[in-house]
C-alpha cells in the first residue's frame, strides 16, 4: 500500500504526538526519525517524519522539510501535513511560516491553514489568540521559553514576520457554522489573494469541521489534533482500507531511565513529582558540565539500580536557565545538557535499561539519534498525544516515551513506567 498522507514534524516529541493521535485510527502509522535513506519498501498508509529543525537556521529548516516532501511524495502521498508545537513555538524569523510556504511552493498550493489547537491538552484558538488553559498565550509559561519566548498570544501577528504572503483568519463565529461555511470563508479568503489562514477552534467538534473542510487540501498545518480526524476521512474515499494494525507490545525488563531536558512548568513540577515519590535522580547544570565534563553523571548513573528508574535532569526554573545562557551562551548551555543526556541514554542502555522516558523536544531528538533510532511503531497513549513507542536500538528492543514539555500531569514519569506493564 502506497502513503496516504505524509507529515512532517519540526521535533521529535511532535511526531510522537502527532502519530501517536493518528494511531487512535486503529490504522498503521510509521514514524521515522530524520530524513529517511533511500525510498521504502514499506510505506504505512500514515507516514509522519521527525525532523529536528524547530530552532535550526532557517536555510536549514526550509531545506530538511522539502527534502521530507519529496521522499513522501516518492512514497505516494497526495496531502500532506506540516506539524509544530500546539504553542506556535517559533520566532519573528521562523521556522513555521518560511517551512509552510517552501512546501507550499513545491506542491503549486495557493492557500493553507494554521491550527495548533489542541483541546484536549488545553490549547485552543479565538479570534486568532492562542491560550494554553484559561491563559493568553504571552501570559503562560511559554512567555520564559529558553529558545522561542512567546510573547505574543495573537497568531497572525506571530505569523506575518514570518512569511511573504498575506495572513487571515477563520473565526470561531464561522467554524461554529460547520464545514460547508469554513470552505466557503477559505474560498473568499483566496479570492483575496490571502494564503495564510489562521483557524479558530476551542473543541473537538471544530478540529472535525476543519479538517473535513481542510481534507482535499494539498497541505494542513497545525498541531496534532487537527490532523486526528484525517484517517477516517481519508477513508471515506475508499482508499483506504487497511484495518487495525496497532503493534504488539513488547515484553521489557524493568530496568528504566528518565531523562529531563526540558524547562516548561509541567515539566518542572513532573520531576518534583518523581523525586517526591522517592526515585533516585542527578540534575546537570550546565555550568558544572562545562567545568567537570560528563564524569560524575556517568559515575552516579553506573551506581544506580535501574529498577528504580534514575532520572537525570536539567530541567530549572527560568531564572537559573538565564543564568547559564548569560555565563556560557544560549547555544553551548543547551548543546552540554543535550550531549550530556544523549550519551547517558547509551550508557544506560548498555548497562540495561530498556524503558526510556524522554522529557522535551531537543533532549528527545539528542536521545533518540545517539540511540540510532530510525523507526518507530505507535503503541498504546500513556495521556493525550505522548505514546509509547517501540524499536531497535544496538540490537535490544526498547520502548521509547518521548514528551513535549508542557504535555501530561505532575504524575507523568510514574504513571508512564505503570502504563508499559499494564497488558
Amino acid at each position: 500500500m502506497s502513503t496516504l498522507l505524509g507529515c512532517i514534524a519540526d521535533d521529535f516529541t511532535g511526531a510522537t504526538d502527532l502519530a501517536g493521535l493518528l494511531a487512535r485510527s486503529g490504522r498503521k502509522v510509521s514514524l521515522r526519525i530524520g530524513l529517511p535513506e533511500g525510498p521504502s519498501d514499506d510505506p504505512a498508509p500514515f507516514e509522519v517524519i521527525a525532523l529536528k529543525i524547530r530552532t535550526a537556521p532557517v536555510d536549514t529548516a526550509v531545506a530538511e522539510a522539502c527534502a521530507a516532501l519529496d521522499w513522501l511524495r516518492a512514497a505516494g502521498a497526495e496531502r500532506f501535513f506540516w506539524k509544530y508545537c500546539s504553542t506556535f513555538d517559533s520566532t519573528p524569523e521562523g521556522n513555521i511560516g518560511p517551512v509552510s510556504e517552501a512546501l507550499m511552493d513545491r506542491l503549486g498550493a495557493r492557500q493553507t491553514i494554521y491550527c495548533p489547537a489542541f483541546p484536549e491538552n488545553g490549547r485552543s484558538i479565538f479570534m486568532g489568540n492562542l491560550f494554553v488553559g484559561r491563559q493568553p498565550l504571552a501570559e503562560s509559561p511559554m512567555k520564559d521559553h529558553p529558545l522561542t519566548p512567546m510573547r505574543d498570544s495573537n497568531l497572525m501577528r506571530l505569523l506575518e514576520p514570518q512569511v511573504t504572503g498575506k495572513v487571515g483568519l477563520v473565526d470561531r463565529l464561522c467554524v461554529a457554522q460547520g464545514a460547508e461555511a469554513i470552505r466557503a470563508e477559505l474560498d473568499r479568503l483566496a479570492g483575496q489573494d490571502i494564503a495564510h489562514v489562521v483557524v479558530d477552534a476551542v473543541a473537538d467538534a471544530d478540529l472535525d469541521a476543519i479538517a473535513r473542510a481542510c481534507r482535499d487540501m494539498a497541505l494542513m498545518t497545525g498541531g496534532s489534533a487537527v490532523a486526528m480526524p484525517l484517517p477516517d476521512l481519508l477513508a471515506e474515499t475508499g482508499k483506504l482500507r487497511e484495518g487495525a494494525s496497532r503493534p504488539e507490545q513488547p515484553r521489557l525488563a524493568p530496568e528504566a531511565f528518565v531523562a529531563s531536558g526540558s524547562c516548561s512548568a509541567m515539566t518542572r513540577a513532573q520531576v518534583r513529582s518523581f523525586l517526591d515519590a522517592g526515585r533516585p535522580g542527578f540534575r546537570l547544570r550546565p555550568e558544572d558540565l562545562d567545568r567537570d565534563g560528563i564524569g560524575p553523571a556517568r559515575d552516579w548513573l553506573q551506581a544506580q539500580d535501574l529498577t528504580q528508574a534514575p532520572l537525570v535532569y536539567a530541567s530549572a526554573d527560568p531564572d537559573d536557565v538565564r543564568a547559564a545562557q548569560d555565563a556560557l551562551g544560549v547555544a553551548r548551555a543547551g548543546t552540554l545538557v543535550e550531549d550530556a543526556l544523549a550519551e547517558l541514554a547509551v550508557l544506560a542502555r548498555d548497562l540495561g535499561a530498556r524503558r526510556f522516558v524522554v522529557a522535551g523536544g531537543e533532549t528527545s531528538g539528542a536521545v533518540t539519534g545517539a540511540l540510532g533510532v530510525a523507526r518507530l511503531d505507535i503503541g498504546a497513549e500513556i495521556a493525550p498525544g505522548v505514546p509509547w513507542c517501540y524499536c531497535n536500538s544496538a540490537g535490544a528492543e526498547i520502548a521509547l516515551a518521548l514528551k513535549s514539555g508542557n504535555f501530561g500531569t505532575e504524575d507523568f514519569f510514574q504513571g508512564a513506567l505503570e502504563k508499559l506493564d499494564e497488558r
